[in-house]
């Protein structure tokens, strides 16, 4: 799986593809009775992208139709490490005035991002916001806010694949992995 061309080191795979979809389909399940059609489900980008885009589907399955929006945020840039701060890339495309909103993100570890878009979507006048996540990592500090709904309780590793990324690379893998 390693570029030769590369000094990166080969990923190892912590949840394969079929654990990965089984996470999802139980998300679908446990958030399916808590959003309707009107809900708008808003995708925290770049890395939630592929998460949000499996959830969706698996909650049509579910007969939920929702909305969608994007909101770009960034605090690791090409780094391993959170900048400690966020940069708001892209707002909401549509209003979300008065409605349900379900943040969808990646991975919850310092839980700034969260923490900021759900500060943006009351802002918007969302009439109630939850999160989920697809996956979970430890925190030694206190955290605000919990996500709603957790995939899945990672190990304290930097992860890769299903949407997350080393500067950009290795978001296209169909599992998560760890580089360390």
């Amino acid at each position: 799986m390693a570029d030769p061309s590369s000094d990166r080191p080969a990923p190892s795979v912590l949840l394969d593809q079929a654990g990965v979809a089984a996470v999802v389909e139980d998300l679908a399940q446990r958030i399916a009775p808590h959003v309707d059609d009107e809900t708008v489900a808003v995708v925290l980008l770049t890395g939630g992208l592929w998460f949000a885009a499996d959830l969706t589907r698996a909650l049509a399955r579910q007969d939920r139709h929702l909305r969608f929006d994007a909101l770009w945020l960034a605090s690791y840039g090409d780094g391993k490490e959170s900048k400690g701060r966020i940069e708001v890339r892209a707002p909401l495309q549509r209003s979300v005035e008065g409605r349900k909103v379900l943040i969808l993100d990646d991975v919850f570890d310092t839980g700034l991002s969260l923490a900021e878009s759900v500060r943006l979507v009351r802002e918007a006048g969302a009439a109630e916001v939850l999160t989920a996540v697809f996956a979970r990592k430890p925190w030694p500090l206190p955290r605000a806010p919990e996500p709603d709904f957790v995939g899945w309780e990672a190990p304290n590793r930097f992860l890769v694949g299903y949407g997350l990324d080393h500067g950009g690379a290795w978001r296209g893998l169909p599992d998560i992995c760890t580089l360390d």
